[in-house]
């Protein structure tokens, strides 16, 4: 419980510092970035050092290469992208984070490593 409660804190504070600098224009850019991590990013689940958060963000489970700086980047960019909708929608970042993790869990090839609600890691 005090590790998901740390994970919260750390994910609520990510959001803070990312929302003032996303707008819907930059969405444009953030999908770049995105798309031009994508193979690094597939590689890292494929071979276990990251998994997906059950807070729609990826997380560093074995240290492994750029691991981490790869992981960074990415969950700058997804919590940019929860905020924008979070602000269209009403919601709130850790709102739109926890729903696309479960879209994310759904969707996740065979073999990578996702959270569950209660914290714990399976492999799909």
């Amino acid at each position: 419980m005090k590790t998901l409660f740390v994970r919260l804190c750390c994910v609520l504070a990510l959001g803070f510092m990312v929302a003032p600098c996303a707008s819907a224009q930059d969405l444009g850019a953030i999908k770049q970035r995105m798309e031009a991590r994508i193979t690094a990013l597939d590689a890292l689940k494929s071979s276990g050092a990251v998994g997906e958060s059950n807070q729609g963000l990826v997380e560093v489970r074995a240290a492994q290469g750029d691991a981490a700086a790869v992981v960074s980047a990415e969950n700058a960019d997804r919590l940019a992208v929860y905020d924008v909708i979070a602000r269209k929608t009403g919601s709130t970042v850790a709102k739109v984070g926890g729903a696309r993790a479960k879209q994310i869990a759904v969707g996740s090839k065979a073999g990578v490593w996702v959270q569950q609600e209660d914290g714990s890691w399976t492999k799909k």
